[in-house]
């Protein structure tokens, strides 16, 4: 395997939608309010916020590595037990470590960038809130993610701090509409850690990792996967009506028949782990649907 290939499979770059759905979401909006758009700032925030992936992603695999976690995880698959590529001797963990801080150092260049071309330091006080979401992920004994709050800060840095904070580079300013419309997505990017950690469950238990998933038990913690996947639906349709989204944002209701599908994997093979695949799958396409609906969307709406 050439060092292109590895650190592909390091970063895990199939899964950088999501990162890039709610910055696609968030210019959109910004576009639907202004009627403007501006490309180059669109690239360097995305590109910034891929850096900033990309370095979460390489800083939980370290750390769960030193934790032991995905190291005696036997029920690893496609989404979830991480990239598995310190486990096969890909990269070492040393290796792994520090091309976090290469990613990390790239989205800082982004930040300050769009920090010369925004009013304030917005934009690096929002960096700074990133990096602290993506490194005590997993960091450190007080890391989110063994702490009952990894939830919280996968919503907050997945949903809403990059939808904020893309409307904040296109338009200069925040908003209250950009804040309610980023929980959809921040949902069900939640919800795709969070069906994740039904596999996990065996291996974070005995790291004593303490997850929702973990804290509550598989069977009890199946409710807040429908919260999150089914809520969605419910926070666009109240943005809608009570923060002045567009309507044409709910174009992202045609998303519900895979969430419903996935939903009845869901509720059958929770307990599994290969059965499992295709809801977690299905949980990916909900969030990238609902999404690049609610985008395009927004940018009809700016249209018509």
């Amino acid at each position: 395997m050439n060092a292109v290939k590895k650190w592909i499979l390091a970063v895990r770059a199939p899964f950088f939608t999501g990162i890039a759905i709610p910055i696609i979401f968030g210019s959109a909006l910004a576009y639907h309010v202004t009627g403007t758009f501006n490309w180059d700032l669109f690239f360097i925030t995305l590109i910034g916020g891929l850096a900033a992936h990309a370095a979460a992603n390489l800083a939980n695999d370290y750390f769960d590595h030193k934790t032991t976690d995905d190291d005696i995880n036997p029920n690893f698959g496609p989404f979830s037990g991480g990239s598995r590529i310190i486990q096969n001797k890909i990269l070492t963990a040393r290796a792994v470590l520090t091309g976090a801080f290469v990613c990390w150092a790239l989205a800082l260049a982004a930040g300050v960038y769009l920090t010369m071309r925004t009013p304030g330091y917005w934009v690096l006080l929002l960096a700074a809130a990133g990096f602290v979401g993506g490194f005590f992920y997993t960091a450190t004994k007080y890391a989110f993610s063994y702490n009952r709050i990894g939830e919280l800060a996968i919503l907050i840095n997945f949903g809403i701090l990059p939808v904020m904070g893309s409307y904040f580079v296109q338009t200069g300013h925040f908003s209250w509409l950009s804040f309610w419309s980023a929980f959809p997505i921040g949902f069900l990017i939640t919800a795709i850690l969070y069906i994740n950690q039904f596999p996990d469950y065996e291996a974070d238990r005995a790291v004593d990792k303490k997850h929702l998933v973990v804290t509550f038990g598989r069977k009890s913690a199946r409710g807040g996967y429908y919260f999150l996947l089914f809520g969605n639906y419910a926070i666009l349709i109240l943005a809608v009506v009570f923060a002045k989204l567009t309507p044409f944002a709910l174009v992202a209701l045609l998303s519900l028949p895979i969430a419903l599908k996935t939903a009845r994997i869901f509720s059958r093979q929770y307990d599994k782990i290969k059965e499992l695949i295709p809801a977690q799958a299905g949980t990916i396409q909900v969030h990238f649907l609902t999404g690049i609906l609610m985008a395009a969307g927004c940018v009809a709406g700016a249209l018509l």
